[in-house]
């Protein structure tokens, strides 16, 4: 199970992080999309290093190698305008790489340097309001042949719906809202995480 951070600086925001690496959170994107590289250089020296090889860059790739951090993530914008020779630089130094899609023709599509990929929203947002995805991800995900690269659900994954969501044939799950959108964040983690 992988945790986006909040896209937004909130507060004990860190201790939060903490807690979760604590309750068993295997990765952690950091997704931070205005934060300046020396924002995102303050955030990441703020956790413990013994967690930093749990985290995902989503942004100041650059700053991974000083943090010992050696996954990065792709917004779908920038993998579009990524080489594939770029790519591959990332993989032979040992990064770990992900990236995000929104149609599974897109994800039949992904270059194999690509370990997983996020693919949502697959039920209503609770981060975002009114974003949903009209897909029916149970007929999409039948029809799936890319299996060098694994899909990750995103988009208001709560303990209610996990299930529901693996069984569509996603290989694990993201969270987003459900943890920074309330005050019961490692109770709602530890239900979901529970649930794997």
């Amino acid at each position: 199970m992988i945790v986006i951070s909040n896209p937004t600086a909130i507060a004990n925001e860190i201790n939060t992080i903490h807690a979760l690496f604590e309750h068993g959170l295997e990765l952690l994107h950091v997704r931070k999309p205005d934060f300046s590289a020396t924002e995102m250089k303050t955030f990441v020296s703020k956790i413990k290093t013994t967690f930093r090889h749990r985290l995902v860059l989503h942004s100041h790739h650059q700053l991974a190698l000083e943090f010992g951090i050696d996954r990065i993530h792709f917004t779908e914008k920038n993998r579009v305008a990524t080489s594939e020779e770029h790519l591959k630089k990332w993989k032979e130094k040992k990064f770990s790489l992900s990236t995000s899609i929104h149609q599974m023709s897109d994800f039949e599509e992904l270059s194999s340097v690509f370990d997983y990929a996020f693919f949502g929203p697959v039920f209503e947002s609770i981060s975002k309001s009114n974003y949903v995805s009209n897909l029916d991800f149970k007929k999409e995900l039948k029809q799936r042949k890319n299996n060098n690269t694994a899909l990750i659900a995103l988009g208001g994954i709560t303990s209610e719906n996990i299930k529901t969501a693996l069984a569509f044939g996603f290989d694990d799950v993201a969270l987003l809202g459900s943890i920074w959108n309330n005050n019961h964040s490692i109770e709602n983690f530890k239900l979901c995480h529970d649930l794997l």
